[in-house]
């Protein structure tokens, strides 16, 4: 079961590796789960799952593999599981990489340990007060009764008395390819983080505190500034025209933007960065901001996202007087090359859909000029776009 539950996440893309999985062994031989499946799921999800996008992938994986009873094949023993079965399964899912490691990990060891684990229950459990199984007042299956259990494998609550349901899928959204939401979208951006202490000293410094008690005889307490996200984000959206299909996606990013990062600023463009910009989306004549006034203002250490669909006439990059809304001296390659000459880490963040990008030679151009720093609207490309910035 052990095995088919390590194999089971691997092919859920889960990235469990063969020391995790001893590790894992270890603390069983070890009863830190204490014979409890609900302790049990919380430190095989310590030990196994290392990004947050991946707690619904292990959630549904551990839901069915520990559904119900817990039936072994009934014309295999698993106290004599032949050794060569377990190589066999290991060789399917392990790179020889991970082979060579485990080898050195004590591969011996552990197949050792899943036959004597795959003994301590080797039929369907009904009716009990402590094993998996069902029916019975055990605090762990389905179809029982206990006022303080855990449901595994029940496809309904019939009494609403469970404390944890596996099947609930609760990190549902965080996943990297689910649609874009709130808190997946701020996950994704949490991945460009600089904390520094800014500010008033209001937090508690203990070490110091102690430290300056000790010297003085008499109790000294000292406080610190808070530790706060010091990334500075200039952030650059493309409004009207083909983005009012995006209007949704965009906004999300753009208000999960102003509360992930204190040090936000914002402007608006149409389709190419040219002479002016604005901070308003209405985008009028007499509000525009010129676009060396901002490249002034904000210095290089400031991280940069453009979001726009890149979606518009070559001719409205590569030429001048090539915009659709005005007469636009210099090109809108010039300013572009201009913003990321002065803000070298500058990411392109693109709503419509990657498959796409190729059919439009604007995007083409735009992703180059970027050195292809361009990245799909979607969590798992916000997060990319953020792991670049950070570089």
């Amino acid at each position: 079961m052990f095995l088919a539950f390590f194999a089971a996440l691997r092919e859920a893309r889960v990235p469990v590796t063969p020391r995790e999985f001893l590790d894992l062994m270890r603390a069983l031989d070890a009863d830190l789960a204490d014979k409890s499946v609900e302790d049990f799921y919380r430190l095989s999800r310590a030990l196994l799952v290392k990004d947050e996008r991946n707690l619904d992938k292990f959630d549904v994986v551990f839901a069915e593999v520990f559904r119900g009873a817990l039936t072994p094949d009934p014309g295999v023993d698993p106290t004599r599981l032949p050794a060569e079965w377990l190589r066999r399964a290991i060789e399917r899912y392990l790179t020889a990489e991970e082979r060579a490691e485990l080898e050195a990990l004590g591969l011996e060891a552990l197949m050792k340990t899943l036959a004597e684990r795959l003994a301590e229950q080797r039929a369907r459990h009904q009716g009990g007060n402590k094993r998996i199984g069902t029916a019975g007042t055990s605090p762990f299956g389905a179809y029982g009764d206990n006022p303080a259990g855990a449901r595994i494998g029940q496809d309904r609550s019939r009494r609403s008395s469970a404390l944890k349901i596996w099947d609930r899928r609760e990190f549902k959204d965080f996943s990297g390819d689910e649609a874009l939401g709130p808190r997946n979208i701020r996950l994704a951006l949490s991945r460009l983080r600089r904390f520094a202490r800014e500010g008033a000293a209001e937090e508690l410094d203990l070490d110091d505190t102690i430290r300056s008690t000790a010297d003085h005889g008499y109790l000294d307490v000292k406080l610190r500034p808070e530790r706060r996200n010091a990334v500075k984000v200039l952030l650059f959206l493309d409004v009207g025209g083909s983005m009012d299909w995006h209007v949704e996606a965009a906004d999300a990013l753009f208000s999960a933007a102003r509360l992930q990062f204190k040090r936000l600023e914002h402007f608006y463009f149409h389709n190419c960065l040219y002479e002016s910009v604005w901070k308003s989306n209405r985008r009028r004549f007499e509000e525009r901001t010129p676009t060396q006034q901002v490249v002034n203002s904000f210095g290089r250490d400031h991280r940069v996202v453009f979001v726009g669909d890149a979606a518009m006439g070559p001719h409205e990059i590569l030429a001048p007087g090539g915009s659709v809304e005005h007469h636009n001296p210099e090109s809108g390659e010039t300013w572009l090359r201009r913003a990321l000459a002065h803000w070298p880490r500058s990411v392109w963040i693109n709503p419509s859909p990657p498959e796409q990008w190729g059919y439009a030679q604007s995007t083409r151009v735009i992703a180059a000029l970027f050195e292809q720093r361009m990245y799909p609207l979607t969590p798992d490309g916000v997060e990319a776009a953020m792991r670049a910035l950070a570089r």
